[in-house]
Protein backbone atom coordinates (compact mmCIF):
# COMPACT_ATOMS: atom_id res chain seq x y z
CA UNK A 1 0.00 0.00 0.00
CA UNK A 2 1.20 3.50 -0.59
CA UNK A 3 0.24 7.32 0.96
CA UNK A 4 -0.91 9.88 -0.99
CA UNK A 5 -0.73 13.27 0.74
CA UNK A 6 -4.32 15.68 0.01
CA UNK A 7 -3.00 19.19 -0.34
CA UNK A 8 -4.80 22.31 -0.52
CA UNK A 9 -5.08 23.22 -4.37
CA UNK A 10 -4.51 26.63 -5.65
CA UNK A 11 -7.65 28.73 -5.91
CA UNK A 12 -6.94 32.09 -7.53
CA UNK A 13 -3.92 34.47 -7.73
CA UNK A 14 -4.66 36.50 -4.69
CA UNK A 15 -5.65 33.76 -2.66
CA UNK A 16 -2.98 32.56 -0.36
CA UNK A 17 -4.86 30.57 2.14
CA UNK A 18 -8.25 29.16 3.44
CA UNK A 19 -9.74 28.12 6.52
CA UNK A 20 -10.95 24.33 7.28
CA UNK A 21 -14.63 24.74 7.98
CA UNK A 22 -15.87 21.00 7.85
CA UNK A 23 -14.62 17.33 7.42
CA UNK A 24 -16.54 15.90 4.98
CA UNK A 25 -15.05 12.16 5.84
CA UNK A 26 -13.53 10.79 9.40
CA UNK A 27 -10.65 8.37 9.75
CA UNK A 28 -11.17 4.96 8.57
CA UNK A 29 -13.57 5.95 6.09
CA UNK A 30 -13.30 4.81 2.27
CA UNK A 31 -12.58 7.27 -0.39
CA UNK A 32 -13.95 7.39 -3.86
CA UNK A 33 -11.63 9.10 -6.51
CA UNK A 34 -13.35 12.62 -6.89
CA UNK A 35 -15.48 12.88 -4.37
CA UNK A 36 -14.96 15.45 -1.55
CA UNK A 37 -13.16 15.09 2.02
CA UNK A 38 -13.01 18.46 3.22
CA UNK A 39 -14.33 22.02 3.18
CA UNK A 40 -12.48 25.19 3.21
CA UNK A 41 -13.49 28.82 3.23
CA UNK A 42 -11.84 32.32 2.08
CA UNK A 43 -14.37 35.11 2.99
CA UNK A 44 -17.39 34.22 2.36
CA UNK A 45 -17.28 31.72 -1.10
CA UNK A 46 -17.25 27.79 0.64
CA UNK A 47 -15.74 25.37 -1.43
CA UNK A 48 -15.01 21.58 -1.47
CA UNK A 49 -11.60 19.32 -1.88
CA UNK A 50 -12.07 16.13 -3.75
CA UNK A 51 -9.57 13.50 -3.81
CA UNK A 52 -7.75 12.64 -6.43
CA UNK A 53 -7.30 9.25 -5.53
CA UNK A 54 -9.14 6.23 -4.26
CA UNK A 55 -8.41 4.95 -0.60
CA UNK A 56 -8.85 5.00 3.19
CA UNK A 57 -8.20 8.06 5.02
CA UNK A 58 -6.09 7.55 7.86
CA UNK A 59 -4.37 10.68 9.41
CA UNK A 60 -6.32 14.64 9.21
CA UNK A 61 -3.47 16.83 9.59
CA UNK A 62 -5.37 19.72 10.59
CA UNK A 63 -8.18 20.89 13.02
CA UNK A 64 -11.69 22.96 11.96
CA UNK A 65 -10.68 26.27 12.04
CA UNK A 66 -7.67 26.27 11.63
CA UNK A 67 -6.21 28.28 8.50
CA UNK A 68 -4.14 26.37 5.80
CA UNK A 69 -1.45 27.91 2.83
CA UNK A 70 -1.64 26.57 -0.53
CA UNK A 71 -0.07 23.70 -1.18
CA UNK A 72 0.33 22.12 2.56
CA UNK A 73 -0.93 18.96 3.09
CA UNK A 74 -4.31 18.50 4.53
CA UNK A 75 -4.59 14.73 4.95
CA UNK A 76 -3.28 11.29 4.44
CA UNK A 77 -4.68 8.83 2.69
CA UNK A 78 -3.79 5.17 1.87
CA UNK A 79 -4.19 3.92 -1.61
CA UNK A 80 -3.80 0.51 -2.87
CA UNK A 81 -1.90 1.65 -6.01
CA UNK A 82 1.71 2.60 -5.68
CA UNK A 83 1.77 6.47 -5.77
CA UNK A 84 4.97 8.19 -4.86
CA UNK A 85 4.79 10.55 -2.24
CA UNK A 86 6.80 12.80 -0.02
CA UNK A 87 5.36 12.58 3.67
CA UNK A 88 6.09 15.63 5.28
CA UNK A 89 7.67 16.19 8.47
CA UNK A 90 4.32 17.35 10.69
CA UNK A 91 2.47 13.90 9.75
CA UNK A 92 2.53 11.48 12.37
CA UNK A 93 3.07 8.05 9.70
CA UNK A 94 7.05 7.50 9.63
CA UNK A 95 8.53 5.03 6.83
CA UNK A 96 10.19 3.27 9.88
CA UNK A 97 6.04 3.24 11.08
CA UNK A 98 4.78 2.30 8.50
CA UNK A 99 3.78 -1.23 9.18
CA UNK A 100 2.96 -0.42 12.33
CA UNK A 101 0.48 2.43 11.49
CA UNK A 102 -1.20 -0.13 8.57
CA UNK A 103 -1.99 -2.67 11.04
CA UNK A 104 -4.11 -0.30 13.51
CA UNK A 105 -5.60 0.93 10.29
CA UNK A 106 -6.65 -2.45 9.00
CA UNK A 107 -7.67 -3.22 12.80
CA UNK A 108 -10.07 0.54 13.26
CA UNK A 109 -11.76 -0.85 9.69
CA UNK A 110 -12.43 -3.99 10.92
CA UNK A 111 -13.85 -2.65 14.21
CA UNK A 112 -16.15 -0.54 12.49
CA UNK A 113 -17.69 -3.31 9.76
CA UNK A 114 -17.92 -6.00 13.10
CA UNK A 115 -20.40 -3.22 14.95
CA UNK A 116 -23.70 -3.90 12.75
CA UNK A 117 -26.23 -2.84 15.13
CA UNK A 118 -29.71 -1.25 15.05
CA UNK A 119 -28.38 2.20 14.13
CA UNK A 120 -29.05 2.24 10.26
CA UNK A 121 -28.50 5.05 8.13
CA UNK A 122 -31.80 6.37 5.78
CA UNK A 123 -33.28 8.91 3.17
CA UNK A 124 -33.74 11.42 5.40
CA UNK A 125 -29.61 10.83 6.92
CA UNK A 126 -26.54 9.01 6.67
CA UNK A 127 -24.53 7.52 9.28
CA UNK A 128 -21.09 7.12 8.76
CA UNK A 129 -19.43 3.47 10.12
CA UNK A 130 -17.05 5.69 12.56
CA UNK A 131 -20.14 7.25 14.10
CA UNK A 132 -22.48 4.30 14.66
CA UNK A 133 -19.42 2.57 15.89
CA UNK A 134 -19.20 5.37 18.74
CA UNK A 135 -23.24 5.30 19.47
CA UNK A 136 -22.85 1.66 19.56
CA UNK A 137 -20.27 1.74 22.14
CA UNK A 138 -21.68 4.68 24.31
CA UNK A 139 -24.98 3.35 23.93
CA UNK A 140 -26.78 5.66 22.43
CA UNK A 141 -29.99 5.04 20.69
CA UNK A 142 -31.34 5.25 17.76
CA UNK A 143 -33.80 8.05 18.42
CA UNK A 144 -31.06 10.06 20.48
CA UNK A 145 -28.68 10.12 16.92
CA UNK A 146 -31.85 11.56 15.17
CA UNK A 147 -31.68 13.99 17.48
CA UNK A 148 -28.04 15.31 17.44
CA UNK A 149 -27.64 18.65 15.01
CA UNK A 150 -24.74 17.64 12.35
CA UNK A 151 -22.74 20.24 11.50
CA UNK A 152 -21.35 18.48 8.56
CA UNK A 153 -22.52 18.43 5.00
CA UNK A 154 -26.62 18.34 4.86
CA UNK A 155 -26.81 18.28 8.33
CA UNK A 156 -24.52 14.96 8.49
CA UNK A 157 -23.53 14.50 12.03
CA UNK A 158 -19.59 14.12 12.75
CA UNK A 159 -17.21 12.54 15.20
CA UNK A 160 -17.06 15.99 16.69
CA UNK A 161 -20.69 16.30 16.98
CA UNK A 162 -21.49 12.85 18.50
CA UNK A 163 -18.55 13.27 21.01
CA UNK A 164 -19.21 16.57 22.10
CA UNK A 165 -23.06 15.08 22.98
CA UNK A 166 -21.81 11.91 24.72
CA UNK A 167 -19.15 14.92 26.74
CA UNK A 168 -22.45 17.21 27.27
CA UNK A 169 -24.98 14.13 28.32
CA UNK A 170 -21.88 12.54 30.81
CA UNK A 171 -22.65 15.82 32.80
CA UNK A 172 -26.25 16.03 32.31
CA UNK A 173 -28.21 15.75 35.48
CA UNK A 174 -29.94 11.98 34.82
CA UNK A 175 -33.46 12.05 33.95
CA UNK A 176 -36.54 9.16 33.05
CA UNK A 177 -38.05 11.50 30.33
CA UNK A 178 -35.94 13.02 27.26
CA UNK A 179 -34.99 16.77 28.49
CA UNK A 180 -35.31 19.66 25.57
CA UNK A 181 -32.47 20.98 23.92
CA UNK A 182 -30.91 23.70 25.85
CA UNK A 183 -28.28 25.65 23.84
CA UNK A 184 -24.90 25.31 25.89
CA UNK A 185 -23.17 28.70 27.47
CA UNK A 186 -19.49 28.99 27.99
CA UNK A 187 -17.56 27.57 30.84
CA UNK A 188 -16.14 30.49 33.09
CA UNK A 189 -14.39 30.61 36.64
CA UNK A 190 -16.79 30.41 39.64
CA UNK A 191 -16.64 34.31 40.75
CA UNK A 192 -18.00 35.35 37.03
CA UNK A 193 -20.48 32.20 37.45
CA UNK A 194 -21.43 33.54 40.98
CA UNK A 195 -21.78 37.26 39.15
CA UNK A 196 -23.45 36.06 36.19
CA UNK A 197 -25.85 33.62 36.82
CA UNK A 198 -28.76 35.67 37.52
CA UNK A 199 -28.69 37.52 34.37
CA UNK A 200 -27.28 34.70 31.64
CA UNK A 201 -30.49 32.08 30.86
CA UNK A 202 -30.01 29.53 28.48
CA UNK A 203 -32.15 29.27 25.13
CA UNK A 204 -34.79 26.43 25.99
CA UNK A 205 -36.31 24.94 23.39
CA UNK A 206 -39.78 22.98 23.42
CA UNK A 207 -41.08 19.96 21.30
CA UNK A 208 -42.64 22.66 19.70
CA UNK A 209 -40.01 24.55 18.26
CA UNK A 210 -38.06 23.93 15.09
CA UNK A 211 -34.43 23.73 15.65
CA UNK A 212 -32.60 25.18 12.22
CA UNK A 213 -28.93 24.26 12.40
CA UNK A 214 -26.78 27.64 11.00
CA UNK A 215 -24.97 27.00 7.91
CA UNK A 216 -21.19 27.72 7.00
CA UNK A 217 -21.58 30.98 5.36
CA UNK A 218 -24.43 31.87 7.60
CA UNK A 219 -21.28 31.62 10.48
CA UNK A 220 -19.34 33.37 8.85
CA UNK A 221 -21.58 36.17 7.95
CA UNK A 222 -22.99 36.63 11.79
CA UNK A 223 -18.69 36.72 12.54
CA UNK A 224 -18.04 39.23 10.17
CA UNK A 225 -20.77 41.25 10.93
CA UNK A 226 -20.31 41.04 15.19
CA UNK A 227 -16.73 41.79 14.79
CA UNK A 228 -17.40 44.83 12.37
CA UNK A 229 -19.56 45.99 15.10
CA UNK A 230 -16.65 45.64 17.48
CA UNK A 231 -13.91 47.42 15.70
CA UNK A 232 -15.40 50.42 14.36
CA UNK A 233 -17.22 53.24 15.39
CA UNK A 234 -20.39 53.03 12.96
CA UNK A 235 -22.17 56.43 12.38
CA UNK A 236 -24.59 57.24 9.54
CA UNK A 237 -25.74 59.82 7.33
CA UNK A 238 -28.86 60.31 5.16
CA UNK A 239 -29.59 62.33 2.10
CA UNK A 240 -32.29 62.53 -0.62
CA UNK A 241 -31.47 62.47 -3.90
CA UNK A 242 -33.71 63.26 -6.67
CA UNK A 243 -33.35 60.85 -9.43
CA UNK A 244 -36.10 61.58 -11.79
CA UNK A 245 -33.61 62.65 -14.78
CA UNK A 246 -31.71 59.15 -14.38
CA UNK A 247 -35.41 56.96 -14.30
CA UNK A 248 -36.45 58.77 -17.88
CA UNK A 249 -32.83 58.77 -18.97
CA UNK A 250 -32.59 54.84 -18.51
CA UNK A 251 -36.47 54.59 -19.34
CA UNK A 252 -35.54 55.74 -22.80
CA UNK A 253 -32.29 53.50 -23.68
CA UNK A 254 -33.20 50.63 -22.02
CA UNK A 255 -34.48 49.05 -24.94
CA UNK A 256 -31.76 50.06 -27.43
CA UNK A 257 -29.42 48.58 -24.96
CA UNK A 258 -30.65 45.71 -24.67
CA UNK A 259 -30.87 44.78 -28.37
CA UNK A 260 -27.24 46.34 -28.86
CA UNK A 261 -25.43 44.45 -26.07
CA UNK A 262 -27.58 41.53 -24.97
CA UNK A 263 -27.78 42.47 -21.59
CA UNK A 264 -30.52 44.80 -19.27
CA UNK A 265 -28.81 48.24 -17.98
CA UNK A 266 -30.28 48.30 -14.44
CA UNK A 267 -29.70 51.37 -12.03
CA UNK A 268 -26.63 49.63 -10.20
CA UNK A 269 -23.88 50.47 -12.61
CA UNK A 270 -25.05 54.08 -12.56
CA UNK A 271 -24.97 54.49 -8.69
CA UNK A 272 -21.48 52.84 -8.74
CA UNK A 273 -20.25 55.16 -11.08
CA UNK A 274 -21.61 57.76 -9.02
CA UNK A 275 -19.77 56.20 -6.19
CA UNK A 276 -16.89 55.57 -7.89
CA UNK A 277 -16.54 59.26 -8.79
CA UNK A 278 -16.96 60.54 -5.37
CA UNK A 279 -14.22 58.18 -3.73
CA UNK A 280 -11.68 60.07 -6.46
CA UNK A 281 -12.64 62.68 -4.81
CA UNK A 282 -12.74 62.06 -1.32
CA UNK A 283 -9.96 59.17 -1.08
CA UNK A 284 -9.87 59.47 2.56
CA UNK A 285 -12.81 57.05 2.68
CA UNK A 286 -10.99 54.66 -0.16
CA UNK A 287 -9.04 53.72 3.21
CA UNK A 288 -8.10 50.99 5.77
CA UNK A 289 -6.97 51.25 9.69
CA UNK A 290 -4.40 48.49 10.92
CA UNK A 291 -2.24 48.77 14.08
CA UNK A 292 -2.92 52.74 14.49
CA UNK A 293 -2.03 53.34 10.96
CA UNK A 294 -4.12 54.56 7.86
CA UNK A 295 -3.44 52.83 4.47
CA UNK A 296 -4.35 54.61 1.81
CA UNK A 297 -6.15 52.55 -1.05
CA UNK A 298 -4.38 53.21 -4.39
CA UNK A 299 -7.24 51.03 -6.44
CA UNK A 300 -11.09 51.81 -5.85
CA UNK A 301 -12.56 48.32 -5.91
CA UNK A 302 -16.33 48.66 -5.07
CA UNK A 303 -18.00 45.94 -3.59
CA UNK A 304 -21.98 45.38 -4.00
CA UNK A 305 -23.85 43.35 -1.91
CA UNK A 306 -26.23 40.96 -3.40
CA UNK A 307 -28.41 38.65 -1.54
CA UNK A 308 -28.46 34.49 -2.14
CA UNK A 309 -31.17 32.53 -2.40
CA UNK A 310 -30.93 30.82 0.89
CA UNK A 311 -30.58 34.17 2.80
CA UNK A 312 -27.18 35.14 3.09
CA UNK A 313 -25.34 38.28 1.30
CA UNK A 314 -22.35 38.12 -0.74
CA UNK A 315 -19.88 40.66 -2.07
CA UNK A 316 -18.38 40.65 -5.07
CA UNK A 317 -16.31 43.68 -6.26
CA UNK A 318 -15.75 45.13 -9.31
CA UNK A 319 -11.91 45.86 -9.13
CA UNK A 320 -10.93 49.58 -10.57
CA UNK A 321 -14.14 50.27 -10.69
CA UNK A 322 -13.22 54.47 -11.30
CA UNK A 323 -11.55 53.36 -14.78
CA UNK A 324 -14.64 51.82 -16.28
CA UNK A 325 -17.24 53.41 -18.38
CA UNK A 326 -21.23 53.10 -18.04
CA UNK A 327 -21.07 50.08 -20.32
CA UNK A 328 -17.74 48.52 -18.58
CA UNK A 329 -19.66 48.69 -15.58
CA UNK A 330 -22.88 47.66 -16.58
CA UNK A 331 -21.43 43.97 -18.00
CA UNK A 332 -19.10 43.83 -14.69
CA UNK A 333 -22.40 44.50 -12.58
CA UNK A 334 -24.01 42.00 -14.66
CA UNK A 335 -21.77 39.17 -15.01
CA UNK A 336 -21.04 38.97 -11.21
CA UNK A 337 -24.61 39.23 -10.23
CA UNK A 338 -25.34 36.23 -12.13
CA UNK A 339 -22.51 34.52 -10.76
CA UNK A 340 -23.52 35.29 -7.32
CA UNK A 341 -26.54 33.89 -8.01
CA UNK A 342 -25.40 30.55 -9.56
CA UNK A 343 -22.60 30.17 -6.89
CA UNK A 344 -20.19 30.07 -9.54
CA UNK A 345 -17.92 32.99 -7.81
CA UNK A 346 -14.33 32.87 -7.77
CA UNK A 347 -12.17 33.23 -4.78
CA UNK A 348 -10.26 36.44 -6.38
CA UNK A 349 -14.35 37.62 -7.10
CA UNK A 350 -14.65 39.06 -3.58
CA UNK A 351 -11.17 39.91 -2.36
CA UNK A 352 -9.74 43.35 -2.15
CA UNK A 353 -12.75 45.36 -1.96
CA UNK A 354 -12.29 49.34 -0.57
CA UNK A 355 -15.61 50.44 0.11
CA UNK A 356 -19.58 48.74 -0.38
CA UNK A 357 -22.87 49.28 -1.39
CA UNK A 358 -25.85 47.51 -0.68
CA UNK A 359 -28.93 47.75 -2.41
CA UNK A 360 -31.99 47.83 0.32
CA UNK A 361 -34.48 49.10 -1.75
CA UNK A 362 -34.54 45.87 -3.72
CA UNK A 363 -36.24 44.27 -1.08
CA UNK A 364 -38.37 47.95 -0.58
CA UNK A 365 -36.90 49.49 2.02
CA UNK A 366 -36.55 53.18 1.82
CA UNK A 367 -33.50 53.11 3.64
CA UNK A 368 -31.13 51.18 5.62
CA UNK A 369 -28.15 51.71 8.48
CA UNK A 370 -25.69 48.60 6.78
CA UNK A 371 -22.73 47.43 8.74
CA UNK A 372 -19.66 48.41 7.49
CA UNK A 373 -17.21 45.92 5.67
CA UNK A 374 -14.26 45.14 6.97
CA UNK A 375 -11.26 46.00 7.03
CA UNK A 376 -13.06 49.37 4.88
CA UNK A 377 -14.37 51.92 6.59
CA UNK A 378 -17.31 53.17 4.73
CA UNK A 379 -20.76 51.72 3.35
CA UNK A 380 -23.58 53.46 1.18
CA UNK A 381 -27.13 51.49 1.77
CA UNK A 382 -29.28 52.34 -1.47
CA UNK A 383 -33.13 53.16 -0.76
CA UNK A 384 -36.35 52.39 -3.04
CA UNK A 385 -36.91 55.10 -5.77
CA UNK A 386 -40.49 56.37 -4.85
CA UNK A 387 -42.75 58.75 -7.18
CA UNK A 388 -43.51 61.11 -4.34
CA UNK A 389 -45.00 65.18 -3.84
CA UNK A 390 -41.84 67.45 -4.10
CA UNK A 391 -41.35 71.02 -4.00
CA UNK A 392 -39.69 71.81 -7.66
CA UNK A 393 -37.93 75.47 -7.82
CA UNK A 394 -38.21 77.21 -10.90
CA UNK A 395 -37.50 81.23 -12.50
CA UNK A 396 -41.27 81.59 -12.25
CA UNK A 397 -41.71 80.23 -8.35
CA UNK A 398 -42.07 77.19 -7.03
CA UNK A 399 -44.88 74.51 -7.21
CA UNK A 400 -45.57 71.17 -6.53
CA UNK A 401 -44.45 68.14 -8.96
CA UNK A 402 -44.48 64.41 -9.03
CA UNK A 403 -41.01 63.20 -8.72
CA UNK A 404 -38.38 59.99 -8.53
CA UNK A 405 -36.84 60.25 -5.28
CA UNK A 406 -34.78 57.87 -3.19
CA UNK A 407 -32.61 57.67 0.00
CA UNK A 408 -28.77 57.41 0.82
CA UNK A 409 -27.42 56.14 3.49
CA UNK A 410 -23.79 56.58 4.52
CA UNK A 411 -22.27 54.10 7.33
CA UNK A 412 -19.07 54.94 8.22
CA UNK A 413 -16.02 54.46 10.80
CA UNK A 414 -15.95 57.45 13.22
CA UNK A 415 -12.62 56.66 14.24
CA UNK A 416 -11.22 57.95 10.76
CA UNK A 417 -14.16 59.70 9.34
CA UNK A 418 -15.63 62.40 11.00
CA UNK A 419 -19.02 63.57 10.36
CA UNK A 420 -17.77 66.41 7.73
CA UNK A 421 -16.35 63.88 5.28
CA UNK A 422 -18.88 61.73 5.37
CA UNK A 423 -21.50 64.04 4.91
CA UNK A 424 -19.41 65.78 1.97
CA UNK A 425 -19.31 62.20 0.13
CA UNK A 426 -22.60 61.66 0.45
CA UNK A 427 -23.30 64.96 -0.94
CA UNK A 428 -21.19 64.49 -3.81
CA UNK A 429 -22.72 61.04 -4.79
CA UNK A 430 -25.76 63.60 -5.05
CA UNK A 431 -24.86 66.49 -7.03
CA UNK A 432 -23.37 63.64 -9.16
CA UNK A 433 -26.84 61.45 -9.77
CA UNK A 434 -28.84 64.92 -9.92
CA UNK A 435 -26.65 66.55 -12.22
CA UNK A 436 -27.48 63.31 -14.85
CA UNK A 437 -26.91 64.24 -18.99
CA UNK A 438 -30.15 63.60 -19.67
CA UNK A 439 -28.39 63.69 -23.50
CA UNK A 440 -25.99 61.34 -22.63
CA UNK A 441 -24.95 58.26 -25.36
CA UNK A 442 -23.88 54.94 -24.64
Amino acid sequence: MAKFELKLPKMGESVAEATLTAWLKEVGEKIEADEAVLEIATDKVDSEVPSEVEGVLIEKLFEIDAVIEVGQTIAIIETDSDIPVNIPQVTKVTPNAEPEAAVQIESSIEKVQDTISSISSNDARFYSPLVKNIAKKEGISKSELDAINGSGKEGRVTKNDILSYISNKSHSVPSEAVKPVVASTPKVPTATMTSTASTVNPVVSTGEDEIIEMSRMGKLVSKHMTDSIQTSAHVQSFIEVDVTKIWNWRLGIKDTFKAREGQNITFTPIFLEAVAHALTVHPMLNISVQDGKIIKRKNINIGMAAALEDGNLIVPVIKNADQLNLIGMTKRVNDLALRARTNNLKPDDIQDGTYTVTNVGGFGSIMGTPIINQPQVGILALGAIRKVPAVIETNEGDFIGIRQRMFLSHSYDHRVVNGALGGQFLKTVKEYLEAWDVNRTL
